[in-house]
């Protein structure tokens, strides 16, 4: 007896389906077949054994188990409980008359238990695309595609349950997610690491960094912090991430798929809806950066920083290998792994925040402290090239603040003060680019840099001056009016005006020409 299941599998952030095929007939053995990983191969002897466990039988005859289509490579673990439904339902030991009506997966325990596997929020889209009637998964699994609202999506946590739903689905609204969610909320302690972020108030001094973050965060441009230790560079990129605006709905879809791919979903239920902030050391690897595997590659740093921040201390500390693999999805704002028999896509549209020294000694510029000679500060700062720093939209030199000002310590404006500035420009460009599928100024592209910054006369001729005295490039000057349309943003203007593009370009000081460090 044939039967078939719908399962998926991962590209990127997206699912193509699988459909695993059962059929027991006359003969001995049992077979896996259609290109499937070691993970999966050993899904057999797990499944036998969660089935005997259960009370099932295994069949003495020949039973074929092919993943289809079998030119594409199957990875994990999750096609355990859809061989295991098919084993039963063509061996005839229950009737499941909606076997066919679900997408299902899972890894099965030797118990019969059934544990999470990446991907399901991908899975729930695929599942609506190609008409069926919903989703049946491992319940935190399920949890992470509460907030869809598409199709039935069960949350199971044992093969039991699968039975139950395809026997029965209608008498099992108890195990539909929306339902086990309340129950399960109160299960979960709550991520507390939010509440560790510094308040801008706390930061004493550093006005004009402060101006800059707040830009930054209002376009989503990157930025580079140069300073001393103990200016405030680390204390000021994590405090952004209190000013940055929630995600929209769209984006936090986008990031809540790439970390359900990695099986990285930090939220307790539903779509991820904090920007997240990433902050690997300066010694990670370029594959951990960039992403990479062998049959399926996995989402790397700067996709787990998509709609939030890529914060990276001790930049010029950084191999140069490592800091060049940024700058494609950088520009693109997506990066794309190539292998020999495949290809994925996943979106990196992050906002980096640099720290780094002035030199290797850490004083530069602060009075006769620094022992590097001229040739070693030129030498540290070759790392950053100049398509790199083309990309930093904006550039801060931060000083030690002073000691009256640290002892008496003189608070400025809060952080949530700043976020209300922030999100008003925010909800400008969200009007702005409604359709164009960004969200933000930094990602304009060339066409939409003359469709919405047209600069007048008196602009255009302070911005031919400039270029020709700093020496920018054409990539440098498309990013300064960008950052002059965030400004003007921040300030409710509709046109962008010469003070505007003053103050964009002066956040560009490594760009000059014959810079002395």
């Amino acid at each position: 007896m044939l039967i078939n299941i719908q399962g998926a599998k991962c590209i990127g952030i997206d699912a193509v389906p699988v459909t695993i095929e059962v059929d027991i007939a006359s003969g001995i053995g049992i077979h896996l077949v259609g290109l499937a990983d070691v993970a999966v191969k050993e899904s057999l002897l797990r499944t036998i054994t969660a089935l005997q466990s259960m009370g099932f039988r295994i069949p003495g005859r020949k039973i074929v188990i092919n993943l289809a289509p079998a030119d594409v490579h199957k990875k994990g673990s999750g096609y355990d409980v859809p061989i295991s439904l098919g084993i039963i339902a063509a061996s005839g030991q229950a009737e499941m008359p909606h076997l066919g009506e679900y997408l299902i997966m899972g890894e099965l325990g030797l118990d019969g238990s059934v544990r999470d596997v990446p991907g399901s929020i991908p899975f729930v889209e695929l599942a609506e695309k190609i008409g069926l009637k919903g989703c049946i998964l491992p319940l935190n699994s399920a949890l992470e595609a509460v907030d869809l609202g598409r199709g039935n999506i069960f949350g199971i946590e044992t093969l039991g349950d699968a039975l139950r739903i395809l026997r029965n689905d209608k008498e099992c609204n108890d195990l539909l997610v929306e339902n086990r969610m309340r129950n399960h909320k109160e299960k979960i302690p709550r991520d507390k690491s939010l509440g560790n972020i510094m308040d801008f108030s706390e930061i004493i001094g550093q006005e004009s960094a402060k101006r800059g973050i707040e830009i930054a965060a209002a376009g989503g441009h990157n930025v580079l912090l140069i300073g001393a230790p103990g200016s405030g560079k680390s204390s000021l990129a994590k405090a952004m991430s209190a000013i940055l605006p929630p995600m929209t709905f769209e984006e936090s879809i986008q990031t809540s798929k790439i970390y359900s791919v990695a099986l990285k979903h930090t939220s307790n239920t539903g779509l991820i809806k904090q920007r997240p902030f990433r902050s690997p050391h300066n010694s990670i690897s370029v594959p951990a950066l960039i992403g990479g595997g062998t049959e399926n590659p996995t989402p790397g740093e700067i996709s787990l920083a998509h709609n939030g921040i890529l914060f990276i201390d001790e930049f010029c500390e950084a191999p140069k290998r490592l800091l060049e693999a940024l700058r494609s999805p950088m520009e693109d704002k997506r990066v794309v792994i190539s292998r020999i028999k495949s290809k994925v896509e996943y979106p990196a549209d992050f906002t980096l925040i640099a720290a780094a020294n002035p030199c290797p000694c850490g004083y530069y510029g602060e009075g006769d402290r620094c022992t590097c000679t001229p040739a070693r500060r030129d030498a540290y700062f070759s790392k950053l090239s100049g398509p790199i720093l083309d990309r930093i939209d904006i550039q801060l030199w931060m000083h030690p603040v002073d000691a009256r000002r640290l002892v008496q310590r003189e608070k400025g404006e809060s952080s949530s003060a700043i976020a209300q500035r922030v999100a008003r420009a925010r909800e400008i460009q969200k009007m702005r680019f409604d359709g164009e599928g960004i969200f933000c100024n930094a990602a304009m592209s060339n066409r939409m840099l003359d469709k919405y910054c047209q600069l007048s006369p008196e602009c255009n001729q302070l911005l031919e001056k400039l270029i020709a005295r700093m020496g920018l490039s054409a990539r440098a000057c498309s990013r300064i009016v960008k950052l002059a349309r965030t400004i003007a943003d921040l300030e409710g203007v509709a046109d962008i005006l010469p003070e505007h593009i003053t103050e964009a370009a002066g956040y560009r000081f490594l760009d000059r020409k014959n810079t002395q460090r």
